[in-house]
């Protein structure tokens, strides 16, 4: 793990404690072009918007976008606290992301490495380098601690 990777995590570790705080699933995300220079931020907000697709990692291909004027996002790298779902992984190979970095594993959903191979598939029109497990424990603590308070109310 890089210094400049552990950088951009906790800032992406910072999002997710935001969403948390709003009541969404604490992942957080942010993309930063080769230059170092953040250029979009997410956290989840499908609770907020009530919107299913409002993934961290969607709400910051959309920041990045913008703020670019384009939306091939060639040689950034994004920066998430949990591994990417087939939608965003979907989307980082749409948005030609340059560099995934992602601090925990999904062995539910992960679409990265853990249940499909999207990013690195060589069926696929684009693929991206791969970096796994950047402060993973701090992300999957973000997760368990969100989870349990919800199941001590008796949520879901």
């Amino acid at each position: 793990m890089s210094l400049h990777d552990e950088r951009w995590m906790r800032e992406a570790l910072s999002e997710a404690a935001r969403a948390s705080e709003l009541g969404d699933v604490p992942v957080g995300c942010v993309i930063v072009s080769a230059k170092g220079e953040p250029l979009g931020r997410g956290r989840n907000e499908r609770e907020h918007h009530q919107d299913p697709t409002a993934h961290a990692e969607m709400v910051a291909l959309r920041a990045a976008a913008r703020t670019l004027g384009q939306w091939r996002l060639e040689a950034t790298t994004l920066y998430v606290t949990l591994e990417p779902c087939a939608m965003c992984a979907g989307a980082l190979v749409n948005a030609r992301i340059g560099r995934l970095v992602y601090a925990a594993a999904d062995a539910k959903a992960g679409a990265i490495e853990s249940r499909y191979s999207i990013g690195v598939d060589d069926r696929l029109n684009h693929r991206f380098d791969v970096t796994g497990g950047v402060l993973a424990e701090e992300a999957a603590a973000q997760l368990r601690s969100f989870f349990g308070e919800l199941r001590a109310l008796g949520k879901k």
